[in-house]
Order: C-alpha cells, then structure tokens, then sequence
C-alpha cells in the first residue's frame, strides 16, 4: 500500500514538472512577442493536419528540439515562433519570419507523439503571405491484387499559400523497403 502511494506522489510531481516545463516555453514565447515586433516584411507559417506537428529548424536555427520538444533560446532571442489565438484551448505555436528564401523542417506526428514524419522544404516566402503545411494521407479507390489494395495509402503534404495549394509533396509506400522520400507532385 505504501509503495502504490509512493508511485502516486512520484508520478503526480513529474507530470507536475512536465506541465511546468511546457507553461515556461509558453511564457518565454510570449515574453518575446511583447519584445519584438513585427517587421513590414514578415511571413506566417503554420503546420496543421496531423496530430501534432512542430517546427524542427530553419536553416542552421533549431527552432524546437527533437527529443525534448522544447523550444530553442536562439529562436525565441529571433521572435520566429509566435502563438495563434485561434483556439484558446489549444494554443499552438507558428512561424513569424522575415520573407526570404529558407530550408524549413517540419516534424508532423500524424499518429502519436512516438514517431515523426520529418519534412524538409526548400521555398522563397513572400512578403505578406500566410503559409500552411497541411499533412494528410491520400486515400484513393485501388482495385487489382491483394497485395496492390493492403499497401498504405501515400503521406501528402500541401503546402497552401492564402488557402490555395500552391506545391504537394506525397511519400508513396515502398513495399520492398517500408521507407521512400517525399516527391513533389503537380499540381
């Protein structure tokens, strides 16, 4: 009895501690907005359409880290992420940067937080634009043998200017290997 007590308060301190974690990147994040303001040339982008995704790094700036999902310093000393007022409930972080040409990696988490789908993009972002990268899994009416039909259906992700698809990237399934690249597709 003692030690299902012990294991109770153990448990209750760290999720304590996780949570206290996650509210001071929320906080730092929203230190930063109030001291950078926004440039006339900036650029907003989000990532929707899986689970959970977040943004992994921006040229040689990590942006958020891959195993402990914190937010970097140098991004929030930047003021590149900022958080959307969207759902008050489920406030997410976004993009906010000057419009340029950038490598951009995108960690979508279309199941769970265990395993990412890792996105890399390379794009000239236009001043005064908002962009979404959308993940989702093209589902498409496939008739013929057994083995053609149970292959997974392809990860798609749309990259949206202002709501238009503009690029689409899709990972067909590779049966021989399991694993395969993102290839843009036209549009």
């Amino acid at each position: 009895m003692i030690k299902v007590f012990d294991y109770r308060i153990v448990i209750g301190v760290f999720s304590i501690l996780l949570s206290a974690c996650q509210m001071s990147d929320v906080s730092r994040v929203k230190k930063a907005e109030k001291k950078y303001h926004d440039p006339l040339n900036t650029v907003s982008i989000y990532c929707t359409g899986a689970e959970s995704c977040e943004f992994g790094r921006l040229n040689n700036i990590t942006l958020i880290d891959e195993n402990t999902h914190r937010v970097d310093s140098a991004a929030i000393e930047k003021g590149y992420l900022k958080l959307s007022n969207q759902d008050p409930k489920n406030r997410t972080l976004f993009l906010s940067v000057p419009a340029n040409q950038y490598e951009l990696v995108i960690r979508f988490y279309p199941i769970s937080q265990q395993h990412a789908e890792v996105f890399h993009v390379i794009h000239h972002f236009k001043a005064h634009q908002n962009y979404t990268f959308k993940m989702y899994r093209k589902r498409s009416e496939n008739a013929g043998s057994l083995l053609n039909v149970s292959a997974p259906s392809p990860l798609c992700v749309d990259m949206l200017q202002a709501e238009q698809t503009i690029r689409r990237f899709c990972r067909p399934y590779n049966a021989e290997t399991g694993l395969s690249e993102y290839i843009e597709q036209k549009i």
